[in-house]
């Protein structure tokens, strides 16, 4: 299959909800106080598509199938790390990786990474920082695989999140 990765439209908010509210729910099945506090929202999804950070990924028959948030050197919480980043040059921020419930268990959010990565390398930017909750498995897996190092904890909405980065080159 061929999968593009492009900016988000407004057309494509309902669809993309729909993505974020599948991830909650799955994030409450496993346990995780992640995403159960009303975040991310209509109001966040907002945000992305006006500062041009929101991105889905979509399938050869334009089936939205993940959604990411793609910030250039934009995270205010990265600042108070309890730890240290790898780097200080400019970097991308990933937040809101979420791949729709028919999709899931294909590799996809790990090809939303990739794609990321390319998209740093194509703006002449070699760093890539994420964060998420202790108990989100599946991302602590994903960062695993695709190299990311442990950097420290930063803060959102009172609570710790594990810091991560990868450099590009």
């Amino acid at each position: 299959m061929n999968f593009q990765f492009r900016l988000a439209t407004l057309e494509e908010f309902p669809a993309i909800l729909e993505i974020i509210n599948q991830a909650k729910a799955r994030r409450k099945a496993d346990g995780s106080n992640q995403w159960q506090d009303g975040y991310p929202n209509i109001e966040t999804i907002e945000s992305d598509y006006y500062k041009k950070a929101g991105y889905v990924l979509v399938n050869e028959i334009n089936e939205l199938v993940g959604y990411s948030a793609v910030l250039l050197n934009d995270e205010p919480a990265y600042l108070n790390i309890e730890g240290q980043w790898l780097s200080n040059n400019e970097f991308i921020v990933i937040h809101r990786v979420a791949i729709h419930d028919n999709f899931l268990g294909k590799g996809l959010a790990k090809m939303i990474f990739r794609k990321i990565e390319e998209l740093a390398i194509s703006k002449n930017v070699y760093s890539i920082k994420v964060d998420t909750n202790f108990d989100n498995l599946a991302m602590l897996h994903i960062f695993n695989k695709l190299d990311y190092q442990y950097c420290g904890q930063v803060y959102f909405r009172g609570s710790a999140r594990r810091a991560y980065e990868k450099t590009l080159k």
